[in-house]
């Protein structure tokens, strides 16, 4: 089953809460981070020295899901200009060849084809075999067995081609990511006390009345370490705890909730002063997981 997977990523420093600051400008003294994931949901990472490409081909259904949607529609329609057009070169060619085209005004000459005179026609006739218009002016007589053959052909590629691209542009059109649009995460995210714990805290809310069933939550750390051997390890993730031993993380999302990450023992954040907070460089990623209820995506 497909999942609406809608991501925040939540750049620290975390402060606690407190009035807020006003804004400083941008500056000397400002420096712009880069995101691993974007606040859309969208990762920003880039695939370099990728040297087998090969390797998207071998799965190029899902290569064509992937693709933007002008491309998408720009290999949809090669994919039935294409045949249409090799086709309707065969079909001319065939006639070419059995002399129809020499034989036009001649009753009494059987062509492979009735009415074709070119191959403006040919490639018409193509057109209506392939998409099975039948308009019935254009017609293959039981004269051509090469013709015979290559109608079978292109009735059976063309189902082909039709299953392939219609498959393709169905998955892309049903996709549940717009739905994520209506999935709202907080701006900000707070360190605060909860019943006296220190909890990292945000909230999540859906805008629509269509709920998402068996929604859960899960967060990411990432952060680039160091191990005690010196091996470093850039951008390491780990599990932030977000009620996964107490089933919390499984949410009824029919109004805002805030999810809490409690800073004990288990948390990465444990021996982490607040001054050391506002100076590391990580980043936190939330990712909510569940069905949509209209379409089952």
């Amino acid at each position: 089953r497909g999942a609406l997977r809608p991501c925040l990523s939540v750049r620290l420093p975390l402060r606690p809460s407190a009035p807020p600051a006003p804004p400083r400008r941008r500056g000397a003294g400002a420096r712009k981070r880069q995101r691993y994931v974007e606040k859309d949901g969208k990762c920003n990472v880039q695939h370099g020295n990728v040297r087998e490409t090969y390797r998207y081909l071998t799965d190029i259904f899902t290569t064509l899901v992937d693709l933007k949607w002008r491309f998408s529609l720009l290999v949809f329609i090669l994919a039935y200009a294409v045949t249409w057009l090799f086709f309707g070169l065969i079909w001319w060619f065939i006639a070419y060849c059995r002399g129809d085209l020499d034989h036009l005004e001649d009753h009494a000459w059987t062509p492979c084809v009735n009415n074709l005179n070119g191959f403006v026609s040919a490639f018409l006739f193509s057109i209506e075999t392939e998409t099975t218009i039948g308009y019935g002016h254009r017609v293959i007589t039981d004269k051509c067995p090469e013709g015979i053959v290559l109608l079978l052909l292109q009735a059976i590629l063309g189902s082909m081609v039709n299953a392939f691209m219609v498959g393709c542009m169905f998955v892309k059109i049903s996709q549940p990511n717009k739905r994520a649009e209506t999935l709202v995460f907080s701006s900000h995210a707070v360190v605060s006390l909860r019943d006296d714990r220190l909890c990292l805290m945000f909230r999540v809310g859906d805008l629509r009345d269509s709920h998402i069933v068996e929604a859960s939550i899960r967060a990411k750390l990432i952060k680039s370490k160091q191990t005690q051997e010196g091996e470093f390890i850039p951008l390491d993730q780990t599990d932030l705890s977000v009620g996964f031993e107490t089933g919390d993380d499984r949410l009824f999302l029919v109004s805002p909730l805030i999810i809490s990450h409690e800073i004990d023992e288990r948390s990465p954040f444990w021996d982490v002063s607040r001054h050391q907070l506002e100076k590391d460089d990580f980043e936190i990623v939330v990712i909510l997981e569940g069905m949509v209820e209209a379409t089952g995506n």
